[in-house]
């Protein structure tokens, strides 16, 4: 007798990362909810290549919308809730943190509470099945120096107001299993990249700026430290973490790629100037120009990621070289997908407000 697929509604599956989740999920054959508010980050044609597929299902609405949410979860009767939605550029909390407070903090007491009500609500086996993993950033520990590595257990010291959205999201995720034995998993990211990647971060804007000739801004003197993670590769693990993760356990997730924001505006530089010469602009080099740095800047954020490769067997399978060529490729061959953004974010500098 064949098992049923597993069940997995995706909150924030037309964003960066959910929709990497998406399509990975539906590809494997599951069963999938996308969930998600089509904000300015949210994108169907992310979902392009599953979301007419008879394993894909859609349902536009706010993860603060209990009633939606509720609604949602008794119609799909989920095994597994993936919650990736959030607000998470650090440049539009600052101008705005209200956003984040709400969508990241309410938003995510809305869900556990919702979660929390359909699990006691399951019968024996599905009780048993159910998992509600939490999808947050590395950012919640915050900054290191020039050495050591975040941990599971690095206390946390949010400096943004992104960041610190984020951590209280975990804190309250981590209140629910402890208090009320919803059977939660969570996981803390470093940097991602990769294909589908909304323009206002780092690698996308510097290639499409790259692209069009225009100027590569870098905050301060560049030498901000992250540790990149493919986007694939990071769908990978989430995969792992919510199948096989022990409930109420927190997984890092890094690519082991540690590099200076100024090495990487500059390795995108001689892919392009490799891929897309142009006479006119000559070296893409000569386009960086430094700008004031963001308020409140971290450092260094850099993930120790032995305990999920101990545990549950994940290595990533991109080096930063590998991963970045990847990247810079899908952007030149789909401006179908980037060329509507421009719409929505004209790629002006934000995130100065004091």
């Amino acid at each position: 007798m064949s098992v049923p697929a597993q069940r997995v509604l995706v909150t924030g599956g037309a964003g960066f990362i959910g929709s990497a989740v998406v399509r990975r999920l539906v590809r494997q054959g599951r069963q999938v909810l996308t969930y998600d508010k089509l904000t300015y980050a949210g994108n169907l044609a992310s979902l392009a290549e599953v979301h007419n597929l008879p394993g894909h299902s859609f349902v536009e609405a706010d993860i603060c919308d209990g009633t939606a949410f509720r609604t949602a979860l008794a119609e799909f009767r989920p095994d597994l809730v993936m919650h990736l939605a959030a607000e998470s550029h650090v440049d539009r909390s600052i101008d705005g943190p209200g956003d984040f407070i709400r969508t990241n903090i309410v938003g995510t007491y809305t869900l556990l509470e919702e979660a929390l009500a359909y699990w006691r609500g399951l019968d024996g086996p599905a009780r048993g099945r159910f998992r509600f993993h939490h999808i947050s950033t590395d950012e919640v520990f915050g900054t290191l120096g020039a050495e050591g590595l975040f941990h599971e257990d690095t206390p946390y010291q949010p400096n943004s107001p992104y960041s610190a959205s984020k951590a209280s999201s975990d804190h309250l995720v981590r209140a629910w299993f402890h208090t009320y034995g919803l059977p939660v998993v969570m996981s803390n990211c470093s940097n991602n990249y990769g294909p589908y990647h909304f323009p206002e971060k780092l690698i996308p804007l510097t290639i499409l700026n790259a692209l069009e000739g225009a100027p590569l801004p870098v905050y301060g003197k560049g030498e901000n430290v992250r540790d990149w993670l493919y986007v694939d590769d990071h769908a990978a693990a989430l995969d792992l973490i919510a199948t096989r993760g022990r409930p109420g356990e927190s997984y890092n997730v890094g690519g082991n790629n540690e590099r200076r924001n100024i090495d990487v505006v500059r390795t995108i530089c001689t892919i392009m100037d490799r891929l897309v010469p142009d006479p006119r602009l000559g070296a893409r080099e000569k386009l960086i120009s430094f700008v004031t740095d963001r308020p409140g800047h971290d450092a260094r954020y850099a993930i120790d990621a032995g305990k999920l490769q101990r545990e549950l067997g994940w290595v990533p399978a991109e080096t930063f070289e590998s991963g970045i060529e990847k990247t810079v490729r899908w952007y030149l061959d789909n401006p179908g997908w980037w060329e509507p953004l421009k719409a929505r974010y004209a790629r002006q500098r934000i995130g100065l407000a004091t």
